[in-house]
């Protein structure tokens, strides 16, 4: 119980500046402490009932009309989890995550494809940055995706509070700048990860190229790279026809880390390639499930010269870090749990969800397995 109280001050400590007021800084600490509460749905109802509140007013102006700035408390958030998780091996992991909604108007919501559902819904999209270290691992930064269809009705992005600077920006465009701005604020990391949408798009692997940071990036089986070739530039060629064309004695099993079930291992092998970088290797790396010799993943590869096959392994496996943050997140700090439209209340919502996590985590790295607040919480 300590631990928590101690710990929840010192997040009021980090992010009180930020509200001119009394009120709505006591409502931001009890709306977190909601969040980390075992509410069954956490939203303004029922984190202001369990703050003592008679109506939900304070917590929805909170979400909405209360001056204080989301990027801020994003910022605060950032340096909470470098002083806690940061390690010079953190690997940083860009993914999406879908929030189903109803109707046109919530900032963002279109007839989208959602990972989360596995299919084209009606949803928003959340470009998500996390952090892994062996301390622990948690958010760092989010973006609403805005569809080109909204950047081009300037009338519905008014009505959702859309800020008129706000352009079109795609999916990789947002991971990047959010790595940047980590970097920027003193992250430490050594790696960057992330899904094929992010690996196959030449200018996000550019940036982090430029940035010093390497990256271990999913690709289609279909992306096209070129191998080393005695006395020309080299030979182009798709990644699953050059893993094919490889001898049996190229792959090693390898795991990918520890999963619910013990070791993730798999059947690794690389193959070099080209690339833009003056320092540092680049590969294209191939996963082949050992249950199913026809399960392949891709990833295109920027690392330290000597890298080994199992550093490899290991940072293509931490994607699965943010996956299960999603999780996490989902069933314990009500990242999903909001009842807004608005633009600003996504940032703020979502925002106060992620430090809600990043508690969790600094609590977990300290404690052990510790998650759920005390019941007395």
């Amino acid at each position: 119980m300590r631990e928590w109280a101690q710990g929840l001050e010192e997040i009021r400590d980090l992010i009180g500046g930020e509200f001119a007021r009394t009120e709505p800084r006591n409502n931001a600490v009890n709306y977190i402490r909601g969040l980390l509460s075992d509410e069954e749905r956490k939203n303004s109802w029922t984190l202001s009932e369990r703050a003592g509140q008679g109506t939900p007013d304070g917590m929805q102006r909170l979400l909405s009309t209360t001056d204080w700035d989301p990027d801020a408390v994003r910022d605060a958030l950032v340096g909470y989890v470098k002083k806690h998780l940061g390690d010079a091996k953190g690997i940083l992991a860009i993914d999406e995550t879908g929030f189903l909604k109803k109707g046109t108007a919530s900032a963002g919501v279109a007839r989208q494809y959602s990972g989360t559902a596995g299919r084209v819904e009606n949803c928003q999209i959340g470009v998500f940055l996390t952090y892994a270290s062996p301390a622990g691992r948690t958010f760092l930064d989010r973006e609403l995706y805005l569809p080109k269809a909204w950047i081009e009705d300037p009338a519905r992005c008014k009505r959702a509070g859309v800020p008129e600077e706000r352009v079109m920006a795609t999916k990789p465009v947002l991971a990047a700048e959010m790595i940047e701005r980590a970097l920027d604020a003193g992250i430490q990391a050594e790696w960057a990860t992330g899904d094929a949408v992010y690996g196959q798009h030449a200018g996000l692997r550019r940036r982090l190229e430029a940035r010093g940071l390497h990256y271990v990036m999913a690709v289609p089986m279909n992306q096209r790279v070129i191998t080393p070739a005695p006395g020309s530039f080299g030979t182009e060629g798709r990644a699953d026809a050059l893993f094919a064309g490889l001898d049996g004695r190229a792959w090693r099993t390898r795991t990918a880390g520890t999963g619910t079930k013990g070791e993730r291992l798999y059947a690794w092998a690389r193959i070099r390639i080209n690339g833009p970088a003056e320092t540092g290797e680049h590969w294209l790396l191939a996963r082949r499930s050992l249950k199913d010799p026809t399960d392949l993943a891709y990833f295109i590869c920027f690392t330290p010269e000597k890298v080994t096959l199992i550093e490899l392994a290991r940072v293509a496996g931490a994607r699965w870090a943010i996956e299960e943050t999603f999780q996490t997140s989902k069933g314990e700090t009500g990242l999903d749990h909001y009842q807004v439209r608005q633009y600003t209340g996504w940032y703020r919502h979502i925002t106060l969800s992620m430090f809600a996590h990043a508690f969790l985590s600094v609590i977990r790295s300290k404690k052990g397995d510790l998650t759920r607040a005390p019941s007395n919480w």
